[in-house]
């Protein structure tokens, strides 16, 4: 057998090297030599045996439905694209503590009870310590088959005794491959390992799951063509100190990567949470300023949320503008259309703009709400609680029209809300819901003059922070 042959290659240049140096000859780049494995070439004789593959037309494709695995959690089947497709491989990843070892045993238990059968790798955890993980969640299935080991080539050898439908990998900074001299983790090992794991899932057509660790800034550790091996990429998002937890899936080929699935962490483990719109509503407090509610889409669900802001005078020379769950040149825009188009001084104004919950909001459709909630706090006059605020501003101060605003009003009116500011030209091609008032608006002004003005307030109709 031939023997493997490690070479340094620069990340962007291509420049090899038989050692690793810390700037790279061709380029000049500091710290882009990566390890890598260069795999003897197979002999003639080898290739011979070698079944080739040849090219088949598309349409002589026997496409056979396989149907997806399910699982009793309808938001993890939802964020996935209606269930686990076999043969795919999935990467998970999350900050430590949040909960990912936890939902993907929770995902194998409920799997093993429909008579799948499961293989759980545990790289960081022996094999009791997961057993006493398994009994605080109530977890023993006999078709769960638990392996604490991290040479991906012992793991492969155990596939054909345990033949498993689904398999995790938790998680692959643990594994290695002996052939490579760098260690567990490092950016040669993660790849090679992930490389290793895809063919076994497109060749054995298993399903499997890779728990992925993240760095200080929130992105997956190891390379960026990890990513691109796998078939979907999932994010499991929320505060540690915080019971809620957002599954939301960045890269999918077998779904939309715009699902979102909520859990709430109890002392069983996660449950699933029904009706997200109700957990980010509960809690907004009444007759208060800054605030607007807005329901945005995630995937096919639309989700009401809450969009808060405080405008005060600043103390400073230059003003701050601070945003948390929306984009903050998004919301300076919107500032600059507020000061230019409907008249408010915002220009010696703080501004803090926050989506309760915890929730990111991406799509034009929410800026009114953001706007009117900037205005609420600027004029100190509370929106009603049974409002609503959709639609995209323009930088002439005009409201767009929004995609699939039925389905957000029908979630509203599900929910309590009893007034829908809309853009005009939404208003065409459909019924609202028997008791929904819908307001087309053409003008951030004309809105805003609706919505607050005859909005009750304790301070006085010309009060306006900018006067003290």
């Amino acid at each position: 057998m031939a023997k493997v042959k490690n070479v340094f290659v620069c990340q962007a240049c291509g420049y090899e090297s038989p050692k690793w140096m810390g700037r790279c000859p061709g380029c000049r780049s500091w710290n882009t030599l990566v390890e890598e494995t260069v795999r003897p070439a197979a002999s003639a004789g080898l290739s011979a045996k070698l079944k080739e593959s040849k090219p088949t037309l598309l349409s002589e494709v026997n496409l056979e439905e396989e149907p997806r695995m399910h699982t009793q959690m309808k938001e993890f089947n939802r964020v996935l694209g209606g269930g686990i497709v076999p043969g795919s491989l999935v990467l998970v990843g999350g900050d430590p503590g949040i909960g990912k070892s936890t939902l993907l045993l929770q995902v194998s238990d409920q799997l093993a009870r429909t008579g799948r059968t499961i293989l759980y790798i545990s790289g960081e955890e022996s094999v009791r310590q997961t057993k006493m993980r398994a009994e605080r969640l109530a977890i023993s299935p006999d078709a769960l088959y638990v392996l604490a080991e991290t040479d991906i080539r012992r793991i492969e050898a155990q596939l054909d005794d345990v033949r498993p439908d689904v398999m995790i990998i938790d998680s692959i900074q643990t594994v290695y491959q002996s052939e490579l001299s760098s260690a567990p983790g490092s950016l040669s090992q993660v790849r090679e390992c992930t490389g290793a794991l895809m063919r076994l899932a497109k060749s054995q057509g298993i399903a499997i799951f890779i728990i992925g660790h993240v760095t200080k800034n929130g992105a997956l550790a190891g390379p960026r063509t990890l990513e691109h091996m796998v078939d979907s990429v999932l994010y499991f998002e929320g505060e540690r100190h915080h019971t809620f937890r957002i599954l939301r899936a960045v890269k999918n080929r077998f779904g939309s990567t715009n699902e979102m699935g909520v859990f709430e962490m109890k002392e069983g483990g996660l449950a699933e949470v029904a009706n997200p719109s109700e957990i980010f509503l509960q809690e907004r407090t009444q007759e208060a300023s800054g605030s607007a509610v807005v329901a945005a889409m995630e995937g096919t669900r639309p989700v009401l949320v809450e969009v808060q802001a405080l405008v005060a005078p600043t103390s400073f020379g230059n003003p701050r503008r601070m945003a948390t769950g929306v984009d903050n040149h998004r919301v300076s825009m919107i500032m600059a259309v507020l000061e230019k188009r409907v008249g408010l001084l915002l220009q010696n104004q703080d501004a803090y703009v926050n989506v309760a919950g915890g929730m990111k909001l991406d799509e034009p459709a929410t800026d009114l709400a953001v706007a009117i909630s900037i205005a609420s706090s600027f004029r100190n006059r509370p929106t009603k609680l049974g409002e609503i605020f959709i639609g995209e501003i323009g930088l002439t101060g005009e409201v767009r029209r929004v995609s699939r605003i039925e389905q957000r009003v029908r979630e509203a009116y599900k929910l309590g809300f009893h007034q829908a500011y809309i853009p005009e030209k939404n208003q065409e091609g459909w019924t609202p819901p028997e008791g929904m008032c819908i307001t087309g608006v053409k003008t951030l002004s004309e809105v805003i003059g609706l919505a607050l003005n005859s909005a009750e307030s304790s301070a006085p109709s010309d009060f306006f922070p900018h006067d003290f």
